[in-house]
């Protein structure tokens, strides 16, 4: 939209070459369209129905688990030697650096925080060597049919607004979910 000065400073000319601007195009776009509206119309498509994939499915079911409130993937599946490394040392400058955190920026000016590794113990299992940890040890003997996703990332950093974001798509309340 033009702004206020623009509209004081048009003259007449450029008011007349803007709407025959405007004026062939809309009589070019009808006679190209010409041929198209005698022309056989295909089909409406949905954009979002189903289409078959690249390979066939091997797949029958798919059991979604969202464990709100349940225990943290920290504590479960997401092994990190570097965390169990730097336990109770405070954050190193990289980490933090150009980043937002939840409740944190006034907390970073006093003190640097001490990081906490978790305290369970992980070990590899399957022909995959996905890392799992002593809380699961019944899912360690079937690790290799189930899928571990590990390449999720956002920046929707509190919680609240992350699952909505993980079940909806957006950040905010009152879109469809899975």
């Amino acid at each position: 939209m033009p702004s206020g000065t623009s509209l004081l400073l048009q003259t007449r000319r450029h008011f007349f070459q803007d709407c025959a601007l405007g004026l062939g195009s809309i009589a070019l776009a009808s006679l190209l369209n010409e041929g198209r509206a005698r022309a056989e119309t295909p089909p409406l498509v949905n954009p979002l129905a189903p289409k078959t994939g690249h390979h066939a499915a091997k797949a029958k079911h798919v059991i979604f688990l969202f464990m709100a409130g349940g225990p943290s993937q920290l504590d479960l599946f997401d092994y990190k030697p570097k965390l169990a490394a730097l336990h109770g040392k405070p954050i190193p400058d990289e980490f933090i650096k150009g980043k937002r955190f939840a409740f944190m920026d006034s907390f970073f000016a006093k003190e640097k925080p001490k990081l906490l590794a978790t305290r369970r113990k992980f070990a590899q299992y399957g022909q995959a060597g996905t890392w799992v940890s002593e809380c699961l040890p019944h899912l360690a003997g079937i690790v290799d049919d189930i899928a571990v996703v590990r390449s999720m990332a956002t920046n929707v950093f509190n919680h609240a607004p992350a699952k909505i974001f993980l079940n909806t798509g957006s950040p905010q309340a009152g879109r469809p979910s899975m």
